[in-house]
């Protein structure tokens, strides 16, 4: 399995990319897929988001960890497509 691992620049923190729902709950990403997490990577790249790196881990050392402390995570099959979450904003 990838995860995508944000730099930590300077005053901030490194971590793993994960995505917030409506409810402020965040979830991991996982991709069974190199080549998925590298896409996926370029595409928030492209909208000037943090610079993130597709790393190797494995999948039940991060399942366990997400059940320990209570983290939601979503697997990302090779037959999934997903889309980073734009939010539009309507200026006036």
């Amino acid at each position: 399995m990838y995860i995508l691992s944000l730099d930590g620049k300077e005053g901030e923190s490194e971590g793993a990319y994960a995505l917030e729902d409506d409810n402020g709950d965040k979830a991991l990403y996982l991709f069974e897929d190199e080549d998925d997490a590298s896409r996926y990577a370029g595409l928030l790249e492209a909208d000037d988001y943090l610079n993130l790196n597709v790393v190797e881990i494995d999948d039940e050392v991060a399942i366990e960890a997400c059940n320990r402390y209570n983290y939601k995570y979503v697997i990302i099959s090779t037959d999934d497509i997903v889309f980073p979450p734009y939010d539009y904003i309507q200026e006036d």
